[in-house]
């Protein structure tokens, strides 16, 4: 029986143990997107987690989803994940960067254009945090050919960078309502041409960016995250028979290339839908079954050693517990998690939260 400590190898790509950092968002980063001293130190307290992913990131200023969010769009934020990074190798664990694009999700006020872009021009119809507070989402601009042509381009630019940046890996986000999400999406996505309709189209555009990033730093490298029927920000899919129809399609479409691993965010492990994912994948599988609620030990065990997936992601525990794996392990109790700091700037409730036996 597989357990929830066991170290795996997953393509390139290490993992002390089974106990994944999700990528969770922190909006600690200047207007200027270049990773700090502060970045440095939290990816660093929770190094040995199993595998380490970053936030979401930037690799175009038009495609940033939120304040305070790092890119790996120039050189100099690339030289502060290369610190990052070394941080995190320092500690004997490796790191893979999450690459995004926020499509539709994002506002003036935090990517400096009139408009998002998407797959087709419809509003979210949701609010978003922005520079003088919450704010609607204006209409996104339908990508045409050339717009699509450069998306696939910049994302396998963004990955090449995080690669020489001294990332282990990339995974690309394709989860949440964001723009790989919003072309797969029938709700978001009611294009005509060859990326819309069918959900082999739909999926079009998932498959031409992880085939174009395979290629550039070899898909070993590379992992995928996807979030099926969460319905939310604006990216609804409740027919299943839909969804099924969909996502098989994308993981077909990316079969031979055996990339290092896909991660689930679906709320209910034992679900039917959980099951025919990792089936059709066939490779190492991450499951995130909590989004804004904890992810508890028991659920993690039952995940991993009741073979339900290879790997389990953990978000809100991790941010309060540096040390989750060792806790984990040793039965020892956990602190607190605090909300209010999830998006807050500074140190506290970023950097602070104590280690085992230093409370």
């Amino acid at each position: 029986m597989t357990g929830l400590f066991d170290s795996a190898q997953v393509g390139a790509i290490h993992l002390n143990n089974r106990i994944t950092m999700a990528p969770l968002t922190r909006s600690r980063a200047a207007q200027d997107g270049i990773p700090t001293d502060m970045h440095i130190e939290y990816y660093k307290q929770r190094a040995h987690n199993g595998l380490i992913v970053t936030e979401g990131t930037f690799f175009e200023d038009i495609n940033r989803a939120f304040l305070g969010q790092p890119g790996i769009a120039t050189a100099e934020q690339q030289e502060g994940w290369r610190k990052v990074a070394q941080a995190v190798h320092d500690q004997g664990s490796e790191i893979v960067m999450q690459i995004m694009h926020g499509g539709r999700l994002t506002l003036p006020s935090i990517n400096g254009f009139d408009q998002g872009e998407s797959s087709s021009a419809i509003a979210p119809g949701v609010t978003l945090h922005g520079a003088e507070g919450r704010e609607e989402v204006p209409t996104p601009v339908a990508l045409d050919s050339e717009g699509i042509e450069r998306v696939v381009r910049k994302f396998t630019e963004g990955a090449r960078r995080a690669i020489d940046a001294g990332m282990d890996g990339v995974e690309v986000h394709g989860a949440n309502g964001y723009l790989l999400h919003q072309f797969l999406a029938p709700s978001s996505n009611q294009r005509t041409d060859e990326y819309g309709g069918s959900p082999e189209n739909r999926a079009r555009l998932a498959i031409e960016v992880i085939r174009s990033i395979a290629d550039e730093i070899g898909a070993d490298r590379l992992g995928l995250r996807i979030s099926p029927m969460h319905n939310i920000q604006g990216c609804m899919e409740e027919d299943e028979n839909d969804v099924r129809a969909t996502y098989k399609a994308l993981l077909d479409g990316i079969a031979d290339l055996n990339i290092a691993y896909l991660s689930v965010l679906y709320q209910d492990a034992e679900s039917d839908l959980v099951a025919f994912l990792r089936e059709s994948f066939g490779g190492f599988m991450i499951l995130n079954t909590g989004f804004g609620t904890e992810t508890e030990l028991d659920e993690a065990r039952h995940i991993v050693e009741d073979d339900l997936a290879d790997g389990v992601a953990v978000g809100r525990e991790i941010i309060a517990n540096p040390d989750l794996s060792y806790r984990w392990k040793n039965d020892l109790p956990l602190n607190p998690i605090d909300s209010n700091t999830f998006y807050t700037p500074g140190p506290h409730g970023y950097i602070d939260y104590p280690m085992a036996g230093q409370e």
